[in-house]
């Protein structure tokens, strides 16, 4: 399954109703690093069905980046039960992405 694309229309249904973690990536399309976590982000979604993965554009979705706090991105936030467990600022390859979880 790949990435839920998250806003704040579907962020209560997608995220706070979730039923397992979910990897959250906050990110935007001019962001270099950003861009070089995506496919990792993507490889995680299709492999680990325990987990929802999702991507929020900060630039879309400026609410849910403040909600956050997010001042750097990319950001990836892992959540369970509606709450943030771990977070982490910067790129990073896939195996520290998934030492998150």
């Amino acid at each position: 399954m790949s990435a839920v694309n998250i806003t704040k229309n579907n962020f209560h249904e997608e995220i706070l109703n979730a039923d397992k973690p979910i990897l959250l990536d906050f990110w935007a399309s001019w962001c270099g690093p950003c861009r070089m976590v995506a496919p990792a982000i993507e490889e995680i979604a299709n492999e680990r069905s325990d987990i929802k993965v999702c991507k929020v554009n900060v630039d879309e979705q400026p609410e849910l980046a403040g909600r956050f706090g997010i001042m750097s991105i990319p950001t990836l936030v892992v959540m369970k039960d509606g709450k943030v467990t771990n977070q982490a600022m910067g790129a990073r390859p896939k195996s520290q992405i998934l030492a998150l979880l």
